[in-house]
């Protein structure tokens, strides 16, 4: 049994493998749209259930809704993928469409999820893997209470504030947002020191 990840930085490796399991859900390929709204709830589920982040992306509010922005980024070939990141999982994105690169069941070989995030994964696929992209996005504009429409732009949503709106209070909200950023430091610092 694998014990729920507790790394708070963003991971790319877990972010591809996070979009392998749904993209070999959904028979191989998915919609950009859909894939980036399915992820985004994943997220907010972790916040909801554990209380800290699953991907550890930033959030941002953006007109089509809720994103993780460092995996739009990959999903958009903006930044490169490192090693065993999101090209090695996840084929260029043609016709608006992510698609696995392997067309083998990748959960075996996802090294980076937990327990814990399959069980998430799995409650968000049968949840919502049915609905279309154009669904989800009115869906997380009703739903998702921390999103904005940032007007045409974008808009960072704090960790603190899908917190609060997943139910946590204020306080509490507040305190597990600074462990979540008390971890990334000392992520941080142990990197640099392995480097």
């Amino acid at each position: 049994m694998k014990v729920y990840r507790n790394s708070m930085m963003y991971s790319e490796k877990k972010a591809a493998q996070v979009a392998a399991f749904l993209l070999f859900r959904a028979g191989g390929t998915l919609k950009i749209l859909k894939l980036m709204k399915l992820m985004y709830l994943a997220e907010r589920e972790s916040f909801a259930t554990y209380g800290e982040p699953m991907i550890g992306d930033l959030l941002y509010s953006m007109e089509h809704g809720p994103v993780l922005s460092s995996t739009l980024n990959h999903i958009n070939n903006l930044i490169e993928s490192q090693p065993g990141g999101w090209e090695s999982w996840i084929s260029d994105r043609e016709n608006h469409l992510a698609g696995l690169r392997k067309n083998e069941d990748p959960i075996s070989q996802q090294t980076q999820l937990s327990d814990a995030d399959l069980g998430i994964l799995d409650k968000i696929w049968a949840e919502y893997g049915h609905l279309s992209g154009s669904q989800l996005r009115n869906l997380t504009h009703k739903i998702c209470a921390e999103w904005e429409d940032p007007d045409y732009s974008s808009m960072p949503i704090p960790y603190t504030r899908v917190l609060k709106c997943v139910g946590y209070d204020a306080e509490v909200a507040a305190e597990l947002n600074q462990r979540i950023q008390d971890q990334r430091r000392l992520e941080e610092i142990l990197a640099q020191a392995c480097a």
